[in-house]
């Protein structure tokens, strides 16, 4: 479904990204772990376009989208949950899930968008509690459940997922992966998630992809990766530390 091949990414002199290519097959989810200035954000970022690579290609469904505008990729099939949730706050929740459809609205569409919130409302039942609530005003871990639900709203066929985790108590972030994965089971949906904490992630994940560094330096199933000694390595980011000294 989405493969990234030799993708070199830039912020002025630093070289963030380098040569990384994976792959994301449809159904799955595909954790990409790693410590923090290691490149994960920059990645999704460039997938999503946000973030333009200077080499390399990324094919999503056989179509090259390097050069697509981050509106086109969503009409494409991409959809991206930042880091931090960056819901529109002053907003009720069912007006930040409106926003995630935007480009679906035209004649006609009114009904089948009405139907997708309260498909959300049925996944989060907690949000449909809170539907006419300003969105400012939802816990944690309720923003990252609408902020996952905004962008479900786009129907996309690849979710990428920035560390939803983040600043959420371990019981509220262990709900959240519960909810993850259920999007892979019950609907069939295909993740690229990007998260710190390894073993979260890895649980719920098919495979993995280890970025250290702005490089792949370790790849497999879940399994070998929760097994694998570099994943602990890359997570505490000792070859960063030991270049900085």
């Amino acid at each position: 479904m989405l493969v990234l091949k030799n993708i070199d990414v830039f912020y002025g002199n630093v070289h963030a990204v380098k040569k990384v290519s994976l792959h994301v097959d449809q159904g799955e989810i595909v954790a990409l772990i790693g410590g923090n200035g290691a490149g994960k954000t920059t990645l999704l970022s460039t997938i999503s376009g946000l973030i333009r690579a200077r080499k390399g290609q990324i094919i999503f469904e056989g179509q090259q989208i390097n050069k697509l505008k981050p509106d086109k990729i969503v009409k494409s099939g991409i959809s991206q949950v930042p880091e931090r949730r960056l819901v529109f706050k002053p907003l009720s929740v069912e007006d930040n899930l409106l926003l995630g459809s935007y480009h679906r609205y035209s004649i006609g569409k009114s009904a089948s968008i009405a139907r997708d919130v309260e498909e959300i409302f049925a996944m989060f039942p907690v949000l449909g509690e809170r539907r006419k609530q300003l969105a400012g005003n939802l816990s944690g871990g309720e923003q990252q459940m609408l902020s996952i639900g905004r962008a479900l709203m786009a129907r996309p066929r690849l979710l990428l997922l920035d560390e939803p985790g983040m600043g959420l108590a371990p019981a509220v972030s262990q709900m959240i992966f519960k909810h993850i994965s259920k999007l892979r089971d019950e609907i069939g949906a295909t993740v690229l998630l990007v998260e710190q904490n390894a073993r979260s992630a890895l649980k719920i994940s098919d495979r993995g992809y280890v970025l250290e560094t702005g490089r792949v330096i370790v790849q497999g199933t879940s399994r070998e990766l929760m097994q694998n000694n570099d994943v602990q390595r890359a997570y505490l980011g000792r070859e960063q530390e030991s270049v900085s000294r």
